[in-house]
Order: structure tokens, then C-alpha cells, then sequence
């Protein structure tokens, strides 16, 4: 039997209107009125559209980033990476998700301008270790140690700190943007090679990798 949009569960109704809302968002906002557009277009009710984002502005980006989360792993199954590197398969990764997002740069914008706000940093930081835990485990990463939390760490600064330069790159293909992202993931490689080595001496990781994010957070371009 076809479902109709009358049977969707509020968590169907976000995941139908998630990929819709960047390109209302980026007119009106990340508001009720990006979401009475986008449910118009997917044939949902708008109240019950209104409902199933309550939580208001961090609610919608969520559902977004979710999706993207989701297209990012269609774009990109195990068998197409299985071939690849470590270093090449975090790459097509986040280079999957540029992509994805490329249509939608101003309302990428305005989203990160929301997260940006004090109140907002803990879901931040939640989304960010969401997009990083996704790559890493798509690219094969089993790491149930420290070096989980200190690869996911490192790899949702350097996304962050690309979604900064991808938002006002002007470059054919977003060369700029993409030589940025290669930059970064040679650092973080070069890290977890010098941090295999501290280990074997007994060196002091934890210190050092807070130093490496603190770099990481002012990057040079």
C-alpha cells in the first residue's frame, strides 16, 4: 500500500523536507517560513511540517545536515572507497559533502552564522562530531581507543574550518577550497604518524593533540 504524506511520522516528515529547506532557507531564513515553503513543495501538511520542527532554526539545520549525512554515504558505498587510502578516502568524503552542499552555499551561511552563537555551541559541536564519526566510519576507521575520539576530534575541526572557506570560494571548482582540504588532511596524517611514534616512547598524546586543535582552529589559508 502507498503511504501517503497523512502517514508519516513526524521523523519522515523531517527527513521528506530536510534536503527541500536549503533552498527556502536561503531566501527567508532558517524560520517557520522556509519550512511552510518546503512542506508546500513535498505535499506535507505545514502544521504538521511546523511540528516536526518545533525546535525552531538548529532543529531544520539538523535535519539537513542529516541528510546530507545520508547522501554523502549513497554517493560514496564501501565499494567504491574500499580501493582507496585512508588519506584518499576521508577526502572523497568531505569532497562528497561540498559538493552536496555546493547549491546551497547562502543558506549554508546563514547556518553556520546560527551555530556560531554561544547558545547554540553545544549542538554544534554535536553536529560536527556527528559529520566526522559518519566519514570515519564509512572510510573503515574501528579505532574503539582514544584514537576514536582523537581522530573524530581533529577531522570535525578540519571540516569546520573547509565549510569556512568553501562559503566564499569563488575558485573554478572550488580549487581553493579543495587545496585547503588537502592541506589540512596532511596535517592530520602527519599527526597520527608522529603520534604513533610518542606512543611507542610513552610521549604525552593527550597534551598534544589539544595543542594540534588549537592550530587547528586558526588555520593559515
Amino acid at each position: 500500500m502507498t503511504q501517503t504524506a497523512e502517514d508519516l511520522t513526524l521523523d519522515e516528515v523531517r527527513a521528506k523536507i530536510a534536503p527541500i529547506l536549503p533552498n527556502h532557507a536561503a531566501f527567508d531564513g532558517w524560520r517557520p517560513e522556509a519550512v511552510a515553503m518546503a512542506a508546500a513543495q513535498a505535499g506535507v501538511d505545514p502544521q504538521i511540517a511546523q511540528l516536526a520542527f518545533r525546535e525552531g532554526a538548529v532543529d531544520m539545520i539538523d535535519a539537513w545536515f542529516a541528510s546530507i549525512d545520508a547522501a554523502m554515504l549513497d554517493a560514496l558505498p564501501p565499494e567504491k572507497l574500499s580501493a582507496l587510502s585512508i588519506r584518499q578516502r576521508i577526502t572523497a568524503l568531505v569532497e562528497a559533502r561540498l559538493s552536496l552542499l555546493a547549491g546551497n552555499r547562502e543558506a549554508l551561511r546563514r547556518a553556520i552564522a546560527i551555530l556560531a552563537m554561544p547558545q547554540n555551541a553545544a549542538r554544534a559541536a554535536r553536529l560536527g562530531w556527528r559529520a566526522a564519526d559518519m566519514m570515519w566510519r564509512a572510510a573503515g576507521d574501528n579505532a574503539t581507543d582514544f584514537n576514536h575520539y582523537s581522530k573524530r576530534m581533529t577531522l570535525a575541526a578540519v571540516y569546520a574550518a573547509t565549510l569556512l572557506v568553501f562559503i566564499d570560494d569563488e575558485s573554478e571548482g572550488w580549487q581553493d577550497s579543495r587545496a585547503f582540504l588537502a592541506r589540512r588532511i596532511e596535517g592530520i596524517m602527519r599527526f597520527e604518524r608522529t603520534k604513533a611514534r610518542w606512543k611507542g616512547a610513552g610521549g604525552g598524546e593527550r597534551l598534544s593533540l589539544a595543542q594540534f586543535i588549537g592550530r587547528l582552529r586558526y588555520p593559515a589559508v
